[in-house]
């Protein structure tokens, strides 16, 4: 069998194996391309009055405490903060999926909403679908395969492409005037 042959049939096989793996890591990965441009994904950033942040680490979660319907009781509720100097704001992600941003010259709470990024970024890496396992038993040898796939698909092309011209070439030889 010629290695042209053999590099077809293993790139068709593959190509069936990594399907739904690539399928998800480029579903999940345009959805994350667009995230700063579709509240959906994540919330659009507001901005704060000021560059200087005025209020502290308590005087934040006060504000998200006393704001009605988060359902901070304190911070264990927090999962993490990203102060943002420039803007004003800080936001603030909560073990409940949703992002608070908080006004850092004035405590007040500047809007709420659902952050589905995060849980996008963990479909997209593969560990939202059983954690490490996921991610490096199936998702990171799919990134492999779909590499030998992008490889052995400029091969069949490249080689297809050399054929032609040698097979042109050749036509052109015996047609041309005196090679007979």
């Amino acid at each position: 069998m010629s290695t042209n042959a053999v590099v077809r049939r293993l790139h068709f096989w593959i190509s069936i194996a990594v399907a739904i793996p690539a399928l998800v890591v480029v579903g999940s990965g345009l959805l994350l391309q667009t995230k700063k441009h579709w509240s959906w994904v994540q919330p659009p950033e507001m901005h704060g009055t000021g560059s200087l942040p005025l209020v502290t680490l308590d005087a934040l979660l006060s504000s998200l405490v006393a704001a009605p319907g988060l359902g901070v009781d304190g911070w264990d509720d927090v999962n993490r903060i990203d102060v943002r100097p420039a803007k004003g704001v800080a936001k603030v992600w909560l073990h409940s999926g949703w992002e608070t941003q908080v006004d850092l010259g004035t405590g007040r709470v500047l809007q709420h909403a659902y952050r589905r990024s995060d849980l996008i970024e963990a479909i997209h890496d593969g560990s939202y679908l059983g954690g490490n396992w996921t991610k490096l038993g199936v998702f990171l040898p799919s990134g492999l395969l779909l590499f030998f796939m992008w490889a052995s698909g400029v091969w069949l092309l490249v080689s297809t492409l050399l054929a032609k011209r040698r097979r042109t070439a050749a036509l052109a030889r015996s047609l041309a005037p005196g090679s007979r």
